[in-house]
């Protein structure tokens, strides 16, 4: 078995839709900062006197707030790509960063923000969930930024199913609600189901030990790649990218001999954090014009439970764009590239009517 040191990080692409940050970019340089919102309260009733939130801002303070939220176990950086900012965010482009104040939060437990590992907690860390995440990105958002209104919310995998947390939580704050990569029904079958082995194999880790290890567990590499070949990367992908079986391994070995640079605790309530989020029966609250956008062979996301267009029934101004599965798709991780939804982002900013904050 390699050493934790010598394995390389390809997890942001593999895991999380988006590929690594392409900082060599048509937009100006993000600006990072963090904020501290003091005694947090939690789901659970418990409350932490501090939770620290880091972001990122492109743009004017100014000008019109977008805010733009990432996938699981990822951060605001994984958004920086030439696939997604760039497509979106220079000059002339729909989300244009000289006319746009955009947001990239690191979500409560990821990247920067509030942690196990960075709290010293570890699995004492509050078992916070998908309201919590979100509480914590409204704080940041009216009383770290000050923002009192957002003209979009977009977010893709988690940051997605956040998205529908937003509009139907604070529906007055924004006038526009695009969530990808996702569905608004509770968390079920494969995607519960895979999320749920995920999280017990690394509970029944020997080298876990309950959450006090003193080196990251090994075996995290390996889970974490079997977790992004049967839930993400799409079937024609995956194909061409191994046509037979010595190719595929090819594949598989150099996913595997990428390093774990995170932290076992980090990963594990991460992606627990999803296990109670159902925001179907708060549909009715939406008010915010909606642009539902998932890719027709989206593994975790399947467009034949029919979930998608029953949602959609009940969102007063609301418009579903599925992507055809071709060779340019990629299962889950499809909508990590603005080409397939430019157009109709570009449209919607222009057509959506601006509310008044509430």
């Amino acid at each position: 078995m390699p050493s934790m040191h010598r394995i390389a990080t390809l997890f942001a692409a593999l895991l999380f839709c988006v590929a690594l940050p392409a900082f060599a970019s048509n937009y100006p340089d993000p600006k990072e900062g963090s904020w501290v919102a003091r005694d947090f309260r939690f789901h659970t009733g418990e409350v932490m006197p501090e939770v620290t939130l880091h972001y990122r801002t492109i743009g004017s303070p100014g000008n019109e707030a977008v805010l733009i939220l990432h996938g699981t176990a990822g951060n605001g950086g994984n958004m920086l790509t030439r696939n997604f900012a760039e497509e979106l965010f220079g000059p002339g482009q729909p989300l244009d960063a000289t006319k746009y104040f955009i947001i990239l939060p690191d979500a409560l437990g990821t990247g920067k923000s509030t942690r196990p590992s960075s709290s010293g907690l570890r699995m004492k860390f509050p078992k916070y969930n998908y309201d919590d995440m979100v509480q914590a990105q409204h704080r940041l958002v009216t009383e770290g930024l000050g923002v009192k209104h957002l003209r979009m919310v977009i977010g893709n995998s988690m940051g997605g199913m956040q998205v529908w947390n937003w509009v139907t939580r604070y529906p007055d704050m924004m006038d526009i609600g695009v969530p990808m990569a996702c569905q608004p029904g509770a968390m079920s079958g494969r995607n519960w189901m895979l999320r749920k082995l995920l999280a017990e194999s690394i509970r029944n880790d020997p080298e876990w030990n309950n959450g006090n290890y003193t080196e990251q567990p090994r075996n995290m590499t390996r889970l974490l790649t079997y977790f992004a070949v049967a839930t993400n990367g799409g079937n024609i992908a995956l194909y061409n990218d191994g046509p037979d079986a010595d190719k595929a391994e090819a594949v598989l070995a150099k996913r595997l001999a990428a390093p774990f640079r995170s932290d076992a605790n980090d990963v594990l309530l991460q992606w627990e954090s999803s296990r109670d989020y159902n925001p179907m029966p708060l549909l009715d609250r939406v008010k915010a014009t909606v642009l539902a956008i998932n890719a027709a062979d989206d593994e975790r996301n399947p467009r034949e439970l029919g979930m998608m267009e029953d949602a959609m029934k009940r969102v007063k101004n609301g418009r579903y764009l599925l992507i055809p599965q071709s060779t340019s798709t990629r299962g889950h991780g499809t909508t990590g590239d603005a080409k397939f939804y430019k157009k109709e982002l570009e449209e919607l900013l222009k057509s959506a009517p601006r509310r008044k904050p509430g």
